[in-house]
């Protein structure tokens, strides 16, 4: 068994040390087992479309009705009657790197089809977020989503469309 000096033991530790104000370098086993926030990719998942309910036009103008995300309220304007029913804002779920910041990005419109060819447009979509959104700690981040549906004289039955939301760290 070898002996060691105190006094070489000492300058061994001095060697192994950071310089005065330097950060001691990091464990490299341990970034190792955390990924880069930038390796996480972003998914978004919609839980539920936007369901306007039953709507009929007054004449054979034109009329809209708008969906509030926040609070989920249905307005019908001039032209429009609310035939009851539940209206229902849609709903998303955006995975990713814990608390990182994002952008969702919706369409300015969407148009609407109906199974016989009329159509009408999806306009003003908005979201429930906040003006930065963040995911949570978990990598999470819920949020409902509305607008406003343009019909005409001509647009009858039931409506369908795509709205391609998309999402991207900030």
């Amino acid at each position: 068994m070898a002996r060691v000096s105190p006094a070489a033991l000492m300058a061994l530790a001095l060697l192994a040390a950071p310089a005065r104000g330097e950060e001691p370098p990091a464990c490299k086993l341990c970034l190792a087992a955390q990924p880069d926030a930038d390796d996480i990719p972003l998914r978004i998942e919609v839980e539920g479309g936007i369901e306007f309910s039953r709507m009929a036009l007054t004449g054979k103008g034109d009329g809209s009705a708008l969906l509030d995300p926040q609070s989920g309220a249905k307005r019908v304007d001039q032209g429009l009657v609310d035939l009851g029913g539940y209206a229902v804002t849609g709903r998303a779920r955006v995975t990713g790197a814990p608390s990182r910041a994002v952008r969702i990005v919706l369409p300015p419109s969407v148009t609407m089809r109906t199974p016989d060819g009329g159509t009408a447009e999806l306009t003003d979509l908005a979201t429930d977020l906040p003006a930065m959104p963040m995911l949570d700690a978990g990598g999470g981040l819920d949020f409902a989503f509305g607008g406003r549906l343009r019909v005409s004289g001509a647009s009858a039955g039931t409506l369908r469309g795509r709205i391609a939301i998309s999402v991207e760290y900030d």
